[in-house]
């Protein structure tokens, strides 16, 4: 379950990040939902909101770290959850430190291409990814479910 989740959502960010290079850089926005989402090419040196910006080798360094970790982790997991939620941890950490490295303007400082506006931030398919990633992982910490399927014991 982990593998695929993590394969399915790193592909389809690459894949929507490569459309979006394509098809959008350099033109106007498109407006799906008017004044709510739209699609719009930004090349972003930061992490959320583009906070960060001037820190974009530390952001691939902290990415690195992640990585390795939920790696080192997977092995453990038993629980479908823990699973999933560290599936997409890795796809969107991956997602954006693919770009970060092969993008521009250099390696670890590449800009990660975002495409999808919210109105209040533009963001990609890796940032759902991290988003649905921190909801599961908090609710699985919280309900006391291990990554290995054991629950914690209430006291």
């Amino acid at each position: 379950m982990f593998a695929v989740v993590a394969v399915v959502a790193f592909v389809l960010d690459q894949v929507t990040k490569v459309v979006a290079v394509e098809k959008l850089q350099g033109r106007e926005s498109i407006e799906i939902i008017p004044g709510v989402l739209s699609l719009s090419f930004l090349r972003n040196p930061g992490a959320a909101l583009s906070t960060g910006a001037g820190f974009t080798l530390v952001l691939s360094i902290i990415a690195i770290a992640v990585c390795v970790g939920v790696v080192r982790v997977a092995p453990r997991l038993r629980d479908r959850g823990w699973a999933v939620g560290l599936g997409l941890l890795l796809a969107g950490a991956l997602g954006n430190l693919s770009d970060r490295i092969f993008r521009e303007p250099s390696p670890l400082k590449g800009h990660v291409v975002d495409f999808i506006d919210y109105g209040v931030f533009v963001g990609n398919v890796a940032d759902i990814a991290l988003t649905f990633a921190a909801i599961i992982i908090v609710w699985r910490a919280w309900r006391g479910v291990r990554i290995d399927g054991t629950r914690e014991e209430k006291s």
